[in-house]
């Protein structure tokens, strides 16, 4: 709906409006007043939510024209949307609203049973049927519009057969429990709903750009990739990007969960939501606005189907089939002992709607949890897929490796010619290459201050390598084929590469044979410890795939011990989709991580998939976890959050199933108040989803 602003009064070089979102919308208010206040004619702004009121204090005498700008600029406030929908927040008093009538009634009926004044038991009758209609308005419209039974029908049952043996004080009490059972329940339910628009609420709404040596104020969806923003101490950062001038401390708890604040300076890559504690810096933006990892964090918790779970549809599936037996049970035992009050005690006790409550609520804080520590969960679904995996199969290069080639060593069989020259006539010959090989030789010639030669003359050869001419020597480096084919005899040393299983680079010079330059795609740091972690502590089992040669495989395969039975080389895409397919039909619980486009189609096909947010986009899209630390040893923390909301939900069943049988045995049996069934029923419902977040308020004291 479009905020119309009311003009209450308005002199030469002063106007009072009323703008009625101001009084409930602080995001709003906060954008309208940052952008008055950054309009040149308007010297000052005064807001009162309050009264929903602003007054402006402008130059000048232009009416008219200061009106229309006023108008526009709060349409840009209103139409400068958020990531997330911006509604009216319930005030406190109104949340317990629903409270009132229930709780008023339940006081004077108890009143009228003590004190038989004139009239009072009817006022306390109305009162108890005006607090019971919306029970059995949902129960009729249920019946009415879905043609099922619900839960407001055996509730509505119930007060009926209490009401039937002349008590108004019980069902009154029940109606009470009720409404503030619901009450906590869905505070409880939102609580991590809160937390994460707080996440929101940190990511900085306005910029200072830099632009041709003068700092300008602009809204931080405005900054372009690209720019220069400054920070300043105290203020949030607004955009994600790359620190290119200064140092400063920076906390990151909002939007990594991690109480010690880290020391960001020149290069360091800095998120939006964080604060800057102390210092300056200078930052150039590579992400804006729904792109930051704050936004996509949110975005993803929110669009994440919490209700999609196995656990959580059989609870439903269960509330509906158990409706029917317990009108039948409440219709026995009301022929067999003539006891409303039993009745009434069976109809209000199910074994349902705390695991209802609780399994959603749990899923809710666990992907919050797995947010805030980097790792983005796309669903409930996925949080309970992950935590029975029984198998991973892990692509190897990107994944396991670091995808970034590497020179590792260097063999010479001259004696006139050390290391060092060998890679001197190489890197020069494969200067400005962009083959990935090309580079790591290029790198490494860097990294040891070796001075290029000038090259003359360059022949790339697809597939094969390069011929160069440098000071009147052809240079020749690339495989063992190129150099043969130009009638060079290699004398084969091999020593490293039949070591190691690493690849090499043929050098000769003038026809003559000079050495190998080797090179590798080395592990990541985490690969070895996470692969131990997973067979040991965990017995998951353990698969590599990879599109190199059957030798290499091996190697990596024998030094992360994965057994060589589930080491599969010279995989392509369509093989690696058939063996994650293979494991499916096996009867496993298959995750596949990778992180590359020949990826995507093995991804699609396990039941958990895993990349890293700095994989290929297809990889991203396609995986149902992404490590946004692009940290594989984050596999380990999502499996652990999985498992301990798997175990908190079977702690939560247990907490409602017992209690609710117990309390059904006696309703049955000796008989149990109406009363005493809602206080088992409710609480256990409430009790269960405060066990839900018991490991989200744990982390969040840890990290303080």
């Amino acid at each position: 709906m479009k905020t119309v602003p009311q003009i209450i009064h308005h002199i030469p070089g002063r106007v009072r409006l009323r703008v009625d979102r101001l009084s409930y919308d602080r995001r709003f208010a906060s954008r309208l007043q940052h952008l008055l206040k950054a309009t040149k004619p308007i010297k000052n702004v005064r807001f009162n939510p309050w009264a929903a009121c602003v007054i402006i204090i402008y130059h000048g005498e232009q009416g008219l024209i200061i009106e229309e700008l006023i108008v526009n600029i709060i349409e840009r406030a209103e139409n400068n949307h958020r990531l997330i929908p911006e509604t009216k927040p319930k005030k406190s008093l109104e949340e317990w609203s629903s409270l009132t009538i229930p709780s008023l009634a339940t006081l004077l009926t108890f009143t009228a049973t003590k004190l038989p004044l004139p009239g009072l038991k009817l006022i306390a009758v109305l009162l108890l049927l005006k607090a019971a209609f919306p029970v059995v308005k949902r129960a009729y419209k249920s019946l009415a519009d879905e043609q099922k039974l619900n839960i407001d029908c055996l509730d509505s049952l119930a007060l009926i057969f209490s009401g039937l043996q002349g008590q108004i004080v019980t069902p009154a009490l029940v109606i009470t429990l009720h409404e503030l059972g619901d009450i906590i329940r869905e505070k409880t339910a939102r609580s991590t709903e809160m937390k994460t628009s707080n996440l929101l609420d940190t990511i900085g709404h306005f910029a200072w750009v830099e632009k041709e040596h003068k700092i300008i104020h602009i809204e931080s969806e405005r900054v372009k990739i690209g720019d220069t923003v400054v920070v300043y101490p105290g203020e949030s950062i607004p955009i994600d990007g790359t620190v290119i001038k200064g140092k400063a401390i920076i906390d990151q708890q909002q939007l990594t969960g991690e109480s010690m604040p880290i020391v960001a300076e020149e290069n360091s890559y800095v998120y939006a939501s964080t604060l800057l504690r102390s210092g300056e810096i200078r930052i150039r933006c590579e992400k804006v606005g729904e792109k930051t990892r704050a936004a996509a964090s949110v975005q993803l918790l929110e669009k994440a189907p919490v209700h999609d779970t196995r656990m959580a549809n059989y609870a439903a599936n269960l509330a509906e089939q158990l409706m029917m037996p317990s009108l039948c049970l409440a219709g026995m035992i009301l022929i067999i002992t003539q006891d409303p009050q039993r009745v009434a005690s069976i109809l209000t006790l199910d074994f349902v709607t705390g695991i209802r409550v609780s399994i959603p609520t749990a899923f809710l804080g666990a992907l919050n949890h797995t947010t805030r520590h980097g790792i983005l969960v796309r669903s409930g679904r996925t949080l309970e897929l992950l935590s029975e995996i029984d198998t991973i199969v892990f692509d190897k290069t990107g994944t396991l490796t670091e995808g970034n080639i590497k020179v590792v060593g260097v063999e010479t069989v001259r004696d006139t010619l050390d290391a060092n020259s060998l890679i001197r006539l190489a890197a020069s010959a494969e200067q400005r290459i962009t083959h990935p090989v090309a580079e790591a030789i290029a790198h490494y010639a860097q990294q040891e201050n070796i001075d290029l030669l000038p090259r003359d003359h360059w022949d790339y050869e697809v597939g094969l390598g390069m011929v160069a001419t440098m000071a009147g020597k052809t240079v020749l480096v690339g495989s063992h084929k190129l150099l043969t084919s130009k009638g060079v005899s290699i004398q084969e040393t091999a020593t490293m590469q039949e070591k190691y299983a690493l690849s090499p680079v043929y050098v000769a010079c003038d026809g003559e044979f000079q050495g190998i330059i080797y090179y590798t795609d080395p592990l990541r740091s985490q690969s070895a410890k996470l692969i131990r972690h997973l067979q040991q502590k965990y017995g998951i089992e353990v698969h590599l795939l990879t599109g190199d040669n059957q030798t290499r495989a091996i190697e990596v395969g024998k030094g992360l011990q994965i057994p060589l039975s589930n080491v599969h080389a010279e995989a392509f895409p369509e093989d690696k989709a058939t063996i994650v397919r293979d494991l499916h039909h096996r009867g496993k619980t298959v995750a596949f991580v990778g992180d590359g486009l020949n990826d995507s189609v093995a991804l699609a096909y396990a039941d958990v998939s895993i990349s890293f947010e700095n994989g290929s986009e297809i990889a991203r899209d396609t995986a149902d976890v992404v490590l946004m630390n692009n940290d594989l040893s984050d596999v380990l923390e999502a499996i652990a959050i999985a498992q301990e909301t798997k175990a908190l939900i079977n702690q939560n069943t247990l907490m409602v199933v017992a209690p609710n049988l117990a309390a059904l045995g006696l309703a049955t049996t000796v008989g149990l108040n109406p009363l005493l069934a809602t206080l088992v029923h409710n609480g256990t419902a409430i009790v269960a989803g405060l066990n839900s977040l018991r490991p989200l308020v744990q982390h969040h004291l840890e990290s303080h």
